[in-house]
């Protein structure tokens, strides 16, 4: 910190005495030079943005800190790199141009525009801009979005660049551009060029300004082929506008059957039974899909099920919170989902949550974030959809975050202290584990350092630079009234993205939790009318749900061919995803009518209702069937603030499992399970089989699959038989995954 300090007052002196350089027609270092920098790729992470540079030249990624640059490039190594008598001998014009020989290879040519800017300010003895020069403001780049249709293979992108003398002047040759796909290049001038037909959007970048453009090639053969669809409410309407652009069509409505089920695994966790289904399906009444929502949504399992997803969240598991606190915590939040709390109220009161983790529930959120940025990192994400963690070490290279941002919102966190009433640990060696009551309280004192300055970083919120923080009062409280406040729309907007991703299988935003500037929503104004309505219902998740399940887009069938990435980044489809690991096992026990045991817990509850991750440990007991299970097909450990941390991808693990693993046999072959209620229930085996199906694949078995069992069957079912039929069902794709 010293030798920064050192170099700085050293740079000071030297900007003295260098010429300013403000006027017109002059070379500008900050709004010029750096921007060379940047379109070259020297300061990048790969390059001599490197936190140790390349071959001992070293700049700041992405240009965060000019005047170091100017230092370094100036004055390291004695000034060995630039060349002031005789400019066009400088290392810094014979590198890049591979007159010299140079690792990172050709990054301009001696004609181009970026040679001559370098040369001009060299020239002029090397100027740094006076405090009075202009300043870079804001950035337009023209189109912002655009689809085109047919043979057209070209866009030409144009960058205008705002400054701070209310000037504008176009920088496209020395705008950076970056496509986030291989369906289209962009030349150095900004003309982008198709590869492959499909939508993509290319990010436009000049010095710490970002922008991110939409584009669209469609091929001619999708021609007018747009069937008009009568939309259910303004989420279709807004999705199919979209389409219609994409001349893209959205499916048609889905069977009852496949309706059914998808709304029971999506709201309760569970499938239909065998009753409920054929009851739903001999319903005819009209609005028989809207009754069913509104019957699930007061239903006790919904509160079990959502508890899950946000216990997964708020990390509620037995190594730091101690079993107790998991169960308090648990508790709570499904008392709020029962009760339909409203979410701005449930987050605040996870903020400013203080006091005895087992008298005062919401205080766990805090037991297992224990320092200052593990709050503020987590707080960020979950509650905002902001990843600020490339922050800690740089200005976020991705998005408008600066380390004054990262640091200033961790310090909200600063004041938040543990006293831990009694720790019978018995991991002696585990310093992160906790068993005992621990009180969460507000201390008086307690700053963040900033990580360059070394100094308590003022507090702040994110994005709100002109919301002034009184350090003196509570700053949770200021926090919490702010966060969820109707004027701070990035809260309702990641949580509605969050809800449509739990529904639909991938987010309006994706990742769910990365909003950004160049991670634009993939359709914005059906992402701002549900921030509206989601604000206006006063933050009702059951509205929220209700007003997503009874669309077009969340009823949509799934076709037969597969999809396109453009027809499942623009919900033209279902995504296709595998069930969760409560899900598969919850649905295993049902259809076979037997309950699943897990340590710690009485037989009968069910995987969705367990609180915490594993209530008994594998140290003080073999793990117990169940709970292997639910850990091979991807249980998270609850370690982080994110829905990734969950899998549900597929293994040769679960496949063992599922085809001849010891759960499944123990179910199957259990004494007095649901086969041998069928058997002993007198019915025809073509009623009993009929039966099986619907209650694993709510659906009757076609003609040509009752035949071919009933081929195998010489007079009445037997129970190996229908052990057989039973394990052929719930190995199948149509049982493991939700479509």
């Amino acid at each position: 910190m010293r030798v920064l300090s050192f170099r700085l007052a050293i740079l000071g002196i030297l900007l003295t005495f260098a010429p300013a350089c403000a006027v017109a027609g002059e070379i500008s270092y900050l709004n010029d030079v750096m921007a060379v920098f940047s379109k070259a790729g020297c300061n990048q992470g790969v390059c001599h943005g490197n936190k140790f540079g390349k071959g001992g030249f070293r700049l700041s990624l992405r240009g965060q800190d000019p005047r170091f640059d100017y230092l370094s490039l100036s004055r390291n190594l004695s000034g060995r790199r630039v060349n002031v008598q005789n400019p066009a001998e400088s290392l810094l014009l014979l590198k890049p141009t591979m007159e010299v020989a140079h690792e990172g290879g050709r990054r301009f040519d001696v004609d181009s525009v970026e040679y001559k800017i370098l040369l001009q300010w060299l020239e002029a003895n090397m100027p740094f801009d006076s405090d009075h020069a202009e300043r870079l403001t804001g950035l337009t780049v023209t189109p912002q979005e655009k689809i085109v249709v047919g043979d057209v293979d070209e866009i030409q992108l144009t960058v205008l660049a705002q400054f701070s003398n209310g000037t504008s002047r176009d920088v496209t040759r020395l705008a950076v551009y970056e496509p986030v796909n291989q369906n289209v290049t962009v030349s150095i001038g900004g003309l982008v060029q198709r590869e492959d037909f499909g939508e993509t959007w290319v990010n436009v970048r000049y010095l710490d300004q970002q922008f991110a453009v939409r584009l669209a090639f469609i091929s001619r053969q999708n021609g007018d082929n747009w069937k008009a669809t009568n939309p259910h409410n303004y989420v279709d309407e807004h999705v199919f506008a979209k389409l219609k652009q994409l001349r893209l069509n959205p499916t048609p409505l889905c069977s009852d059957e496949v309706f059914l089920r998808r709304s029971y695994l999506d709201l309760l966790g569970l499938l239909p039974t065998s009753v409920e289904a054929q009851r739903f399906i001999s319903d005819h009444r009209p609005d028989k899909r809207a009754r069913l929502i509104e019957e699930l949504l007061d239903r006790n399992e919904f509160a079990d099920f959502w508890a899950l997803k946000w216990s997964d969240l708020l990390r509620n598991e037995e190594k730091t919170l101690d079993r107790k606190g998991v169960e308090n915590f648990h508790a709570w939040i499904r008392r709020a989902f029962a009760l339909n709390m409203p979410l701005d109220q449930f987050v605040r009161e996870l903020i400013v949550a203080r006091g005895s983790t087992y008298e005062n529930p919401p205080a766990n959120f805090y037991r297992g974030l224990r320092d200052p940025i593990t709050r503020a990192e987590s707080s960020a994400q979950l509650f905002l959809g902001i990843r600020l963690q490339c922050a800690k070490c740089h200005n976020h290279p991705f998005d408008r975050w600066t380390q004054d941002d990262y640091y200033g919102w961790a310090n909200l966190f600063a004041q938040v202290n543990y006293k831990t009433v009694d720790n019978t640990r018995k991991d002696r060696l585990d310093k992160n584990e906790f068993i005992g009551e621990q009180i969460v309280f507000m201390s008086s004192k307690g700053h963040v350092k900033h990580a360059v300055t070394g100094q308590p970083a003022p507090s702040r919120f994110l994005g709100a630079a002109d919301r002034s923080i009184d350090e003196k009062d509570d700053r949770l409280l200021q926090l919490s009234a702010w966060i969820v406040s109707p004027e701070n729309r990035q809260f309702a907007r990641a949580q509605v993205n969050r809800i449509w991703y739990q529904l639909i299988g991938r987010g309006i935003v994706e990742p769910i939790d990365d909003f950004r500037v160049t991670n634009p929503p993939s359709n914005p104004k059906l992402l701002d009318a549900l921030t509206d309505d989601f604000i206006a219902s006063g933050y009702d998740v059951k509205c929220m749900i209700r007003t997503i399940i009874n669309s077009h887009v969340y009823q949509a069938a799934l076709p037969t061919a597969p999809g396109t990435a453009m027809e499942l980044e623009n919900f033209a489809r279902p995504v296709i995803r595998r069930l969760t690991a409560e899900q598969i096992l919850d649905a295993i026990s049902q259809v076979a009518g037997k309950p699943v045991a897990f340590n710690g817990f009485p037989m009968g509850m069910r995987a969705s209702q367990l609180p915490g991750v594993r209530a008994i440990r594998p140290r003080d007991k073999q793990l117990s069937l169940g709970d292997q299970f639910l850990l091979t097909f991807g249980k998270p450990q609850r370690m982080q603030t994110c829905e990734c941390e969950r899998s549900n991808e597929t293994t040769l693990s679960q496949t063992l499992q599922m085809v001849s693993g010891p759960l499944m046999n123990q179910l199957l072959a259990a004494d007095e399970n649901r086969l041998d209620e069928l058997l002993q229930s007198k019915r025809s085996p073509a009623e009993i089989i009929n039966d099986v199906f619907w209650s694993t694949l709510t659906r009757s078995p076609t003609a040509e699959e009752m035949a071919a069992i009933l081929s195998k069957v010489s007079g009445d079912l037997t129970r190996e038989t229908l052990e057989d039929l039973l394990w052929a069902l719930l190995n199948s794709n149509e049982f493991l995954l939700r479509h």
